[in-house]
């Protein structure tokens, strides 16, 4: 489980519900453009409705929904352009944080959940289980953000997975068996941290990210969906 998707095990009724509705939204129980009021929201998740108006509130800074006055909440879409330009953003802060990760000199032993990450998704690759997988390589992603040391960067790094992650499902799930993913790019990104070669994990990421992006754009054209 993503650390952008685990709760912690002492929560506040309005952490419980946020963390429920960010669930609900990013695995698409709540479908993109749907419409929920605040009282069915706080029936489904079986709290009081000051927490979910609370949490509504927090999702929508994040861009997952919006809120709307006497209405309830819109659950936003994600179109293929606002797609681009999220990976856009995401590139850059992936790489940021891969370089200053690189610099701080971490030894292979600081860096154990990163290869625990990459254990976890060889299992579920063999297990075909590609949800699993999706969420083991953000864990990877998210790590190397805690590692970066900075902590806007990882805030604003989580923040954008949680607006791309249903897309970034869809097109994984459609993608042929022959373009599946591996772990051979976080390998060779872990070794470039290890050795502390900042340009080169930037140039690796860099490059894995814009095929992997234009690959997972190209699917949800192909298919026709324009929103999701």
């Amino acid at each position: 489980m993503s650390a952008a998707l685990k709760p912690s095990t002492q929560m506040s009724a309005t952490q419980r519900a946020t963390h429920e509705i960010r669930r609900l939204i990013v695995t698409g129980e709540l479908s993109a453009d749907s419409n929920h009021l605040e009282s069915e929201l706080a029936e489904r998740l079986g709290i009081s409705r000051t927490p979910v108006r609370e949490a509504t509130l927090l999702l929508q800074a994040s861009g997952l929904l919006e809120v709307q006055p006497r209405k309830g909440v819109r659950i936003l879409a994600i179109s293929i352009e606002d797609m681009k330009e999220i990976d856009q953003v995401l590139t850059e802060l992936e790489c940021l944080s891969a370089r200053l990760a690189a610099n701080l000199g971490y030894s292979p032993e600081q860096l154990t959940e990163l290869t625990r990450c990459i254990d976890s998704m060889d299992s579920t690759l063999e297990q075909n289980d590609l949800s699993a997988w999706a969420r083991a390589d953000e864990a990877f992603y998210m790590e190397i953000a805690r590692l970066s040391q900075n902590r806007r960067v990882q805030s604003a790094v989580a923040t954008y997975y949680d607006q791309v992650r249903r897309a970034r499902s869809i097109a994984l799930n459609m993608q042929p068996m022959q373009t599946r993913p591996n772990t051979d790019h976080h390998r060779s990104l872990y070794r470039t941290i290890v050795i502390g070669d900042a340009m080169k994990a930037d140039q690796t990421h860099r490059e894995h990210r814009a095929q992997t992006t234009a690959t997972q754009i190209d699917i949800l054209q192909s298919s026709g969906l324009k929103r999701v």
